[in-house]
């Protein structure tokens, strides 16, 4: 087994070696002190057909189970063979996890029934947290049998789901697009939400006089009004109660921007155009790589998603875990992560290869860190403000922030242009560039 590292007091750490035998290594030193697992493991699909094996048929893997299991594994289904490999590795995972960390495993339909059968006696079914769904694809494959598969899933676990607390993702224009002020309220722009919910209340069936002169005499059939009557009169004294333009719809209560939370709550739904693809993913390691031949990744993850989930799991100065390292993208998203909060989190990767370690995991670790030529076209949005009839008259100084920015992104990106988005009225400026030095931490 070898150890690399980056820098000597970066605390960074690539093992080369079986991950068995690294997790019992490490241990000592990490029990209890890793925030953040994420993992990767093989899908067992079957597919034996590249160089890094997704196939509980190899070699490495056969040797294994010939030492721990004995005879027996020669005749145990592939699909119990990937159960023998994977639950003395999620043992070991799981005495590295803070009190307050999580695990996040990526799998496919082949092995998720059987996952999370294992996840639930070694954690706890009462610690599980979540599946998420990940679109992986988002072009249908007209050539598919029965359905174009797009997904692929992460479950999520905790050590200890009571004192696993999940952090907020960053505000978006598109999570705020909903937003405006059509009555000039002085509190800003605002959403509204439904008075009435399935939820019942014993107080939420009253009839409502509206402002304009409309009778409403109660809730929809099967709902309640989610408020007493007084509460609702004192929200409409504040203001905050939108009766529609005439003042004879069902009444919606405001929820203004201003005090909404800083973050956006999490969903189990991950679309590709942030959390990316396998195509896009093995586009950018083919350029990290450059003149590497061999093909070993048909399906690398994207450090977009691994990004995510850092940033939905991890404290800045976490230490983040992945004893399938493969082709880098966890050490690559904590890289990223740190690099956009200013953080300080650490990596710890193992990856069974020699080769996949020193060529790819190794490599490209050294390319992002000091920066890499990308073959192709990429697309980044730098500015997005959603017109409304509110806001319109604040277009001069949108355009002047746009062309302050075109000013000084000039240098770094090839072209700017502006675009409408989604039929909706937006000002977005885009940077498009064919190659250019990626991810320079130094």
């Amino acid at each position: 087994m070898t150890i690399s590292c980056g820098d000597a007091d970066s605390g960074n750490l690539i093992v080369q070696g079986d991950n068995l035998d690294a997790l019992k290594a490490l241990l000592p030193r990490y029990a209890g002190k890793v925030k953040c697992i994420y993992i990767d493991p093989p899908y067992n699909t079957g597919n034996e057909g590249w160089v890094y094996n997704d196939n509980v048929n190899s070699p490495e893997i056969k040797k294994w189970l010939g030492e721990v299991v004995g005879k027996e594994g020669e005749t145990l289904d592939r699909h119990d063979r990937w159960l023998c490999m994977m639950y003395p590795r999620l043992v070991l995972l799981k005495q590295f996890l803070k009190d307050d960390g999580a695990i996040f495993i990526s799998i496919d339909d082949n092995e998720v029934a059987s996952l999370r059968i294992l996840m639930d006696e070694i954690f706890g079914s009462n610690n599980f947290v979540a599946t998420i769904a990940w679109q992986k694809i988002y072009t249908v494959k007209n050539n598919a049998r029965h359905f174009s598969e797009m997904h692929d899933y992460v479950i999520i676990y905790a050590l200890k789901k009571k004192q696993w607390e999940r952090n907020l993702l960053p505000r978006s224009a598109e999570t705020d697009e909903d937003y405006s002020n059509p009555d000039n309220d002085p509190r800003g722009e605002w959403t509204t939400n439904a008075l009435q919910s399935r939820n019942y209340y014993s107080k939420g069936t009253y009839e409502i006089s509206c402002p304009g002169g409309n009778v409403i005499s109660g809730p929809p059939k099967g709902t309640y009004w989610r408020m007493s009557e007084t509460s609702l009169w004192e929200l409409d004294d504040d203001n905050r109660v939108w009766w529609g333009e005439k003042g004879n719809n069902s009444p919606r209560i405001k929820k203004f921007l201003s005090e909404v939370k800083d973050g956006v709550v999490p969903s189990t739904w991950w679309e590709h155009k942030f959390a990316g693809t396998n195509s896009g993913a093995k586009t950018e390691l083919r350029s990290i790589l450059g003149d590497f031949e061999e093909e070993l990744f048909n399906t690398p993850k994207p450090w977009q998603l691994i990004q995510r989930i850092i940033q939905i799991s991890t404290d800045k100065d976490s230490i983040v875990m992945d004893s399938f390292a493969g082709s880098g993208s966890t050490a690559h998203a904590v890289l990223n992560q740190n690099k956009k909060d200013k953080g300080s989190r650490r990596f710890i990767l193992i990856e069974m290869d020699k080769v996949v370690s020193e060529s790819i995991t190794s490599h490209r670790m050294r390319s992002v860190i000091s920066g890499y030529a990308f073959k192709g076209k990429k697309k980044e949005e730098l500015y997005n403000v959603k017109l409304t009839l509110s806001n319109l008259k604040n277009t001069p100084e949108y355009l002047e922030e746009i062309s302050k920015i075109e000013n000084d992104k000039s240098e770094e990106y090839t072209r700017t242009k502006r675009v409408l988005s989604d039929n909706n009225i937006v000002y977005q400026i885009q940077k498009c560039y064919k190659i250019k030095h990626l991810n320079r931490y130094t």
